[in-house]
C-alpha cells in the first residue's frame, strides 16, 4: 500500500473508536478541550520520536525533561528533598514499582516468607496485578458500601510484621472516595509499615481543586508516614498516554526500585522502570504541557471540572430513582440505583446503555461481593474532564431522558444468562477452559458479534452472576481472540 492508502485505512479504523474528544466519552480519556495542548503534545512527541529513553547518558535530553517534570510533581505533591522520583509508562507500572520497592524494603528490614499487601477492596486492579506478579498475599479490607470509603481503624487492624505495604486511594476509581490517608499513615508509622497513596487518577486534579469541595484533609507527602505516591500525567496532566510519576520518600529506599546488571557480556543495564527501551515522546509531551500550563493553567482547567462535577452531582440527586454513591472527591461520580420504590428505581447499567443512545458513553461497574459478605452496588461511573463543561447542558438533559426511559425496569438477572451460557456445567470447572471451548461459549452467548458490546447491561449481569475466575477466563478469551482468530 502507498502512504495515502495506509493513512486512509488508519482513518477508517479510527472512525470505529469511541470519541476521544468533545466530552462524549466519560472514561479512559482526559480531554482538556484545548487544541493548542494537543498540537503542543504532537510537536513534542515528534521532536523526541527517534530518542530511546533507555539511556540518558546517550540522550541527555531525557534526563533533563524527566528531572524537570519530577520537580514539578514534587512541588505539586508537597515533597521534600528526601523524595526521589521516576517517570513511568503509566499508573500500572508506577503501582508495580511501588509494590516492588516496598517488598524489597521489607525484606531488607528482615522480613521473611511471603509478605502481605493490605488495601481496601476499592484499590485499583493494578495492585491485584502487582500482588500476583510479585508474589504478595493480597489482603483486601471491606469498605462502607454506602460511601465506598474504608475505615482507618479497620485497615490499621490488619497491620502486622508480615505487611510489606498498605495502600490507600486519593481518590478511588470506583466511587471517587478519598480514603483516610492521614489516619492510616499515622497507624502505619507506628507499626513500621510502608504506605502508598494511589493518586494515579485524581492526583493532578485534587492538587489544584478549588477550595470549595477540596479534600477535607491532606493526602500527599504533606502527611508524615506516606512513603510513596503515584500520579498519572496522561490523566489530569492532559498528556498523551502513557506517562505517570512515582515518588518515593527516602533516597536509599527509592534505589531499591532500580534494576542493574553488569554481569552479562553486553553493555551494563541500569533501569529505574520495568521497561528497557522506551519512547521519550510521552515524557516530552507531559513536560511541555506542564510547562505551558503552569499552576495557573491547571487551576483554570480544574475549576471547569469542579463546576461540572458539582452540577452533575446536583442533577443526579434530583433525578427520581438515582443515588450518588458517597461524597465524590475530585472529578468523578458513581451513580447507583435508589433502593426505595422499585417502580421508581433507575438501574445504573440500563441507564448507562440508554445514555449511549443519547450520544454519551458511560462506563458500567458490576456489583461485587466483599470479604465480609457485604456487597458493593452496581454503578455507572462518570469521569469528568475540562471539556465536559462545553456539553454540560446537553449531558444533563441526556441524564434525565435516559433515566425516564429505564425507570422501573429491573436489574438484569445474570443467573439466567449464566445458566444458558454454561449449559449445566459446573462453573468451578470452567476457570481452566481451553481456548477453543472458551471461544465457543462466547460465540454461543452472542458476545462475538460486532455489536455485542453496544449494550453492556447483559454483559455486566453475566459478570455479576459468574464466579470471578470464570469471568476472568472468558474476558481474556474475548480480548485475545480479537487478535488471533
Amino acid at each position: 500500500m502507498d502512504a495515502e492508502t495506509v493513512l486512509a485505512r488508519l482513518a477508517a479504523l479510527r472512525a470505529q473508536d469511541a470519541p476521544t474528544h468533545g466530552g462524549r466519552l466519560l472514561s479512559y480519556v482526559y480531554d482538556s478541550g484545548r487544541d493548542d495542548l494537543d498540537d503542543l503534545a504532537a510537536a513534542a512527541i515528534r521532536a523526541m520520536q527517534p530518542v530511546n529513553g533507555l539511556d540518558p547518558t546517550a540522550f541527555r535530553s531525557v534526563a533533563v525533561l524527566e528531572r524537570e517534570l519530577l520537580d514539578f510533581a514534587r512541588e505539586v505533591f508537597h515533597a521534600g528533598p528526601d523524595v526521589a522520583g521516576t517517570a513511568t509508562s503509566g499508573g500500572t507500572e508506577s503501582c508495580l514499582l511501588a509494590v516492588k520497592t516496598a517488598r524489597d524494603s521489607w525484606r531488607q528490614r528482615g522480613g521473611t516468607g511471603r509478605p502481605r499487601l493490605v488495601a481496601p477492596t476499592t484499590v485499583h486492579a493494578a495492585f491485584r496485578k502487582a500482588a500476583a506478579l510479585l508474589d504478595l498475599e493480597l489482603d483486601l479490607v471491606p469498605v462502607d458500601p454506602a460511601t465506598g470509603r474504608v475505615a482507618a481503624g479497620t485497615l490499621a487492624a490488619r497491620f502486622a510484621p508480615d505487611v510489606a505495604l498498605a495502600v490507600v486511594s486519593a481518590p478511588s476509581y470506583p466511587f471517587a472516595a478519598l480514603d483516610p490517608v492521614a489516619e492510616v499513615a499515622a497507624a502505619a508509622q507506628t507499626a513500621g509499615v510502608d504506605l502508598h497513596v494511589d493518586a494515579c487518577i485524581g492526583g493532578f486534579a485534587l492538587a489544584f481543586w478549588p477550595d470549595e469541595g477540596a479534600p477535607p484533609q491532606p493526602w500527599d507527602f504533606a502527611v508524615p508516614g506516606v512513603t510513596s505516591l503515584s500520579a498519572d500525567l496522561h490523566k489530569y496532566g492532559y498528556a498523551p498516554k502513557g506517562i505517570s510519576v512515582l515518588l518515593q520518600r527516602g533516597l536509599d529506599r527509592q534505589r531499591r526500585q532500580w534494576f542493574a546488571t553488569s554481569s552479562w557480556p553486553g553493555y551494563p543495564v541500569v533501569n529505574a522502570t520495568l521497561l528497557g527501551s522506551k519512547s521519550a515522546g510521552p515524557l516530552a509531551a507531559a513536560w511541555a504541557i506542564a510547562a505551558v500550563l503552569g499552576a495557573d493553567g491547571f487551576d483554570e482547567l480544574t475549576a471547569a471540572m469542579a463546576r461540572s462535577t458539582a452540577r452533575i452531582v446536583e442533577a443526579a440527586r434530583a433525578i427520581d430513582g438515582i443515588a450518588v454513591v458517597g461524597s465524590p472527591t475530585g472529578p468523578m461520580v458513581a451513580l447507583a440505583a435508589d433502593e426505595g420504590d422499585p417502580a421508581r428505581r433507575v438501574d445504573p447499567h440500563l441507564w448507562a446503555d440508554a445514555m449511549r443512545a443519547q450520544g454519551f458513553v458511560v462506563q458500567g461497574q458490576p456489583a461485587s461481593a466483599q470479604p465480609d459478605g457485604s456487597r458493593l452496588p452496581a454503578t455507572a461511573h462518570l469521569t469528568i474532564t475540562p471539556v465536559t463543561e462545553r456539553v454540560l447542558d446537553e449531558f444533563l438533559a441526556a441524564m434525565a431522558a435516559a433515566a425516564d426511559s429505564v425507570r422501573g425496569m429491573p436489574h438484569l438477572d445474570g443467573s439466567v444468562l449464566a445458566a444458558g451460557l454454561l449449559g449445566g456445567a459446573d462453573p468451578s470447572a470452567l476457570a481452566a477452559l481451553d481456548a477453543d471451548t472458551a471461544f465457543g461459549l462466547l460465540g454461543a452467548a452472542g458476545l462475538l458479534e460486532p455489536t455485542a458490546l453496544h449494550a453492556m447491561a447483559p454483559v455486566l449481569a453475566l459478570v455479576e452472576a459468574l464466579p470471578p475466575p470464570v469471568v476472568e477466563r472468558l474476558l481474556v478469551e474475548l480480548l485475545a481472540s480479537a487478535l488471533d482468530r
